[in-house]
């Protein structure tokens, strides 16, 4: 309420001049100073937030995915010894693995892609660039009917800026041969507003085998109003990387000193990739209240992946190398109306949209000894569709409640053809299928700045089409979400904001396509619940806190435990904003005890990782312009640990004829610095 009464001042404010004018023709116009209106964002679940930039540029720099620490209960990991592949992620009870229960978007566009070669879901988010980023909207379970396939876990949206008000050149190294070069600036802030980034990013990381990753990422943006009531954006991308990688080393061969911790059984690891993106984003505000809006999108990608994780398990001479390639256009959009009123005397909005979706795809497996082809696998070219109309209602029957809902259909089409009829594997087939999602939220207060949620949606994560095709397959899996929360601000809307969630999730019993294998397995129905809490905002002066805790139990409803699900998750940060410009940051992020195997008999350690970033506006005065030195300590106590660990079969050179059930693991990086200069413009 105090957001609208905020901006009824606003309208009073602006009409002054014209009201004059009306009334005495000879009078002078009112300058009237730019005004800003500050109010939360109204949400529909306790777990919902919005993640500001000035949260975030303090993020270590490298890697676009460590700002997704911010999100309470959010972990990602690099997941094959080197920087390039898309990262693992963790939320909820889930190893959503590189996507597949986590659904990310860009101003809109879906970033996950469905019937990856390498899994599905799979999410790259190397061709962001974080300073281009003017915020995150995250949202956990599926409370959303605006949100679709693998928005199970939750959803996130990277929205990008417009504009910048100063341009920026910054260049930065570090250790391990590590550098970064990035250019921003706004050509045009006015009727047209641009925007223009360039990174290009090079290091060889702590690995015995240099990991000589390369990435270079373009954005181009325009931003305009046609008319007086809308907006028309129109934004462009590409991506292009290659890597080397250590891969998951065996524990064993490191715990006997055959290894060291940074070496690498098969050294010919990694891959290349591309992605070229364009969208555009339109809506216009009509004279009563009412927004329409289009989106459309379109992606062109292709990925090879070199990888081995059984060393010579099945392949005692060559070894067990695998290649894994991905080419594909994607393309769909949505439209859609909103309208405010009321219902009944009654504040309401009310949405009706539709969104479609187009993937056409090449995926081929097959095996490779030092990144020479050797053998096919699978190779499938897919037709894979989706079609989803939704409503969305909100309405305030009293000053403290607000209810808020609605339902989204989704009906998609798999249409899988061999390329391989000598392949062993060789998933074909046409198949259709829909699914129907209800919404429901229950938003009380607020009382004394306090508010209290309850909500329940049902959610989904769309299955591999190679494996959607195959006979008694369910290709959607169908998610119940429940949680209910409160959020509070007890020391004012300036203070601390305190969250506390308790929430459940129940996932149907689905079929994976293992991408690394070629075949499909069979997962039962799974309960994931748990409680997070949460405090963010101002302590006392220059002191900020930022900080969550997350419990998790996550379980198939036999029993057995869910592989590789964290039981803990945590983050702490403090940021302190000295005088004379400096500015600092200490950031902690603990990953729990998790098991690698259902009976819990074997679990991966618990670790814990300091950063420590520095900022400071340098005090020379120059013509034009400004300088910012920085500063960032990754892993601060050079602690060791593990990013990613598994447990598995494979067998090594020296071990003739014996295959070994082991841990496999992605060392964890050592202490490591880098700074850097950049000019403000």
């Amino acid at each position: 309420m105090t957001c609208r009464r905020s901006i009824l001042l606003l309208c009073a404010l602006v009409a002054i001049p014209s009201l004059v004018s009306a009334h005495d023709p000879d009078a002078e116009l009112l300058e009237v100073p730019e005004i800003t209106v500050l109010g939360d964002r109204p949400v529909a679940a306790s777990s919902q937030q919005f993640i500001p930039d000035k949260e975030y540029l303090l993020q270590p720099q490298g890697r676009p995915a460590q700002v997704l620490r911010l999100i309470p209960g959010f972990i990602a990991v690099e997941h094959s010894g080197g920087a390039g592949k898309a990262d693992q992620y963790f939320l909820r009870g889930f190893d959503a693995d590189h996507g597949t229960d986590v659904a990310f978007f860009a101003d809109g566009m879906p970033i996950n892609l469905r019937t990856h070669a390498h899994g599905q879901g799979y999410t790259d988010l190397n061709f962001i660039i974080p300073e281009t980023i003017e915020g995150l909207d995250v949202y956990k379970g599926a409370y959303l009917p605006e949100y679709g396939d693998f928005a199970t876990a939750g959803a996130v949206n990277f929205r990008t800026r417009d504009v910048v008000k100063e341009g920026v050149v910054q260049a930065a190294g570090g250790q391990f041969d590590t550098q970064r070069y990035m250019l921003m600036f706004s050509p045009t802030k006015d009727r047209v507003r641009t925007l223009f980034a360039a990174e290009g990013y090079y290091t060889n990381g702590p690995f015995q085998n240099d990991n000589r990753y390369f990435r270079g990422n373009l954005l181009g943006k325009m931003t305009t109003n046609l008319t007086g009531r809308d907006e028309l954006s129109i934004t462009g991308t590409f991506h292009k990387a290659q890597w080397n990688a250590s891969g998951e080393i065996p524990l064993r061969a490191v715990a006997d000193g055959t290894l060291d911790r940074f070496g690498a059984i098969d050294p010919s690891e990694g891959g290349k990739t591309l992605r070229s993106t364009a969208r555009l984003n339109y809506h216009y505000d009509t004279t009563s209240g009412g927004q329409f809006f289009a989106n459309a999108y379109g992606q062109y990608y292709r990925l090879d992946l070199f990888t081995n994780f059984t060393f010579f398990l099945n392949d005692p001479i060559n070894g067990d190398g695998i290649q894994q390639s991905d080419r594909r256009v994607m393309y769909g959009g949505d439209v859609g109306y909103k309208q405010r009123g009321e219902v009944f005397g009654l504040s309401s909005i009310g949405m009706i949209g539709f969104q479609t979706r187009v993937d056409n795809i090449h995926a081929k497996l097959g095996t490779q000894t030092t990144r020479v082809p050797t053998g096919t696998t699978t190779d499938s070219d897919i037709l894979e569709a989706s079609y989803a109309p939704f409503i969305k209602g909100e309405i305030q029957p009293t000053s403290w409640m607000r209810l808020t809902g609605g339902l989204r259909g989704e009906t998609f089409t798999f249409d899988v053809h061999n390329r391989c009829p000598t392949c062993a594997e060789q998933p074909a087939g046409r198949k259709s299928s829909g699914i129907v999602l209800p919404k429901m939220n229950l938003i009380l207060g607020p009382w004394a700045s306090t508010e209290f949620f309850a909500n329940y949606g049902e959610g989904y994560h769309s299955n591999d089409a190679r494996s959607a095709v195959a006979p008694g397959s369910l290709p959607l899996a169908r998610a119940k979400s429940y949680e209910v929360g409160v959020r509070s601000k007890p020391w004012g809307p300036q203070g601390v904001e305190l969250i506390a969630t308790l929430w459940r999730l129940d996932l149907k019993s689905e079929l994976v396509f293992v991408g690394d294998e070629g075949t499909t397995e069979v997962r039962g129905p799974s309960r994931r619940q748990g409680v997070e809490v949460a405090a963010r905002g101002q302590i006392l002066g220059p002191l900020y806190f930022n900080g969550s805790v997350t419990w998790t139990k996550a379980e198939f409803r036999n029993g057995d435990a869910i592989p590789l699900a964290p039981e803990m998750t945590a983050y702490g940060a403090l940021l302190l904003k000295w005088p004379e410009g400096l500015t600092s940051q200490l950031q902690a992020t603990h990953l729990g005890v998790r098991p690698l195997i259902e009976d819990r008999s074997v679990k991966a350690p618990s670790w814990i990782d300091f950063d420590l970033s520095e900022r400071y506006q340098l005090p020379i005065k120059l013509s034009h312009g400004r300088l910012e030195a920085f500063l960032f300590i990754q892993n601060l106590f050079n602690t060791k640990w593990e990013q990613a660990i598994f447990a598995f079969t494979s067998q090594l050179r020296n071990e003739a004829a014996t295959a070994v059930d082991s841990i496999h693991f992605v060392p964890g990086n050592p202490r490591t610095f880098m700074g850097g200069l950049a000019w403000y413009f």
